[in-house]
C-alpha cells in the first residue's frame, strides 16, 4: 500500500508517504508559509521514494476542522494530484490525526481532544483507540464553547490534548469533572503522518472516494454554508 499525505489546517505544513508500514515525512511550523512549503514537501518524498504520483494507491488529506485557508490548501492539493493522477481520495479529521499520533506514542485510549476554533471557541471531538490502534470518534465532533462541550457518558477517564487545553483548561475540567486523568501540556500539532495512518485504515476498510466527494469539513454552519453555495453556483 502507498498513500501520500498531506496537512495544512493549524499553523503545520506537513506532508507524508506511507509505503507498506513505513513512513517518511516532512514537517515545519510555519503560519502562512504552507502554500510555499507543500508541493515541494510532495516532490522531496516521492523523489526520495523514487515513485511517481501514478504509483499511489490512494491520497489522504486533513479535511478539517481547521483554519479555512489552511483546510482549503489542502483540499486544492489533494484534488488537483487525484485528478492528474486518477486516484481515490480518503479524507481524514484534523482532530482525528491529534488523536492518533498521540496514541502512537502513548498508551492512554481515550482522548479528549480541544482545538482553538478562535472567536472563544474550541473545536472538539472523543476519540478511543481501538483493538488496531488507530483512533475512533465516539460521538460527533462540534465547534463550541468550551463551557458548552457535551459530557460524554463514559466509563474510563481519558486525557486532555489540544491548544484549547492550553486556552480554556478551567472551562473544560468544569464540564468533564471526574472524567479528566490528566493534560498533554504543550500544543500538539496535526501531522501527515497520523492523516497517512488513519488514510490507510480507511482504505483497507473501502472508505475511499472519487475525488468529488473528498470535501472539506469547517463544521461552522456559517462557513460551510457559504462553501456550499459556492459550489452550487459553480
Amino acid at each position: 500500500m502507498k498513500i501520500l499525505a498531506v496537512e495544512t489546517a493549524t499553523e503545520a505544513c506537513s506532508a507524508a508517504l506511507l509505503i507498506q508500514d513505513e513512513i517518511i515525512e516532512r514537517w515545519e511550523l510555519a503560519p502562512k508559509a504552507h502554500t510555499r512549503l507543500i508541493l515541494p514537501m510532495i516532490d522531496g518524498l516521492m523523489a526520495e521514494a523514487g515513485l511517481s504520483l501514478r504509483q499511489l494507491d490512494a491520497l489522504a488529506f486533513g479535511c478539517g476542522p481547521g483554519s479555512f485557508t489552511g483546510v482549503r490548501i489542502a483540499t486544492g492539493v489533494v484534488h488537483g494530484i487525484a485528478l492528474g493522477a486518477d486516484l481515490p481520495v480518503l479524507p481524514v479529521s484534523t482532530l482525528a490525526a491529534i488523536a492518533q499520533d498521540y496514541f502512537v506514542h502513548q498508551q492512554n485510549a481515550l482522548l479528549f481532544v480541544a482545538m482553538d476554533a478562535r472567536m472563544g471557541e474550541v473545536y472538539w471531538g472523543v476519540y478511543q483507540r481501538n483493538c488496531q490502534g488507530i483512533a475512533e470518534l465516539l460521538g460527533k465532533e462540534s465547534v463550541t464553547h468550551p463551557d458548552q462541550i457535551e459530557r460524554p457518558v463514559l466509563s474510563q477517564p481519558g486525557v486532555g490534548i489540544g491548544s484549547g487545553w492550553l486556552l480554556y483548561r478551567q472551562n473544560l475540567l468544569g464540564r468533564l469533572e471526574g472524567l479528566v486523568a490528566g493534560i498533554v501540556p504543550q500544543t500538539v500539532w496535526p501531522r501527515a503522518s497520523a492523516i497517512a495512518r488513519l488514510g490507510a485504515a480507511a482504505f483497507q476498510n473501502g472508505k475511499a472516494v472519487p475525488v468529488e466527494r473528498a470535501l472539506p469539513v469547517y463544521l461552522r454552519d456559517k462557513v460551510a454554508k457559504t462553501e456550499q453555495e459556492r459550489v452550487a453556483m459553480g
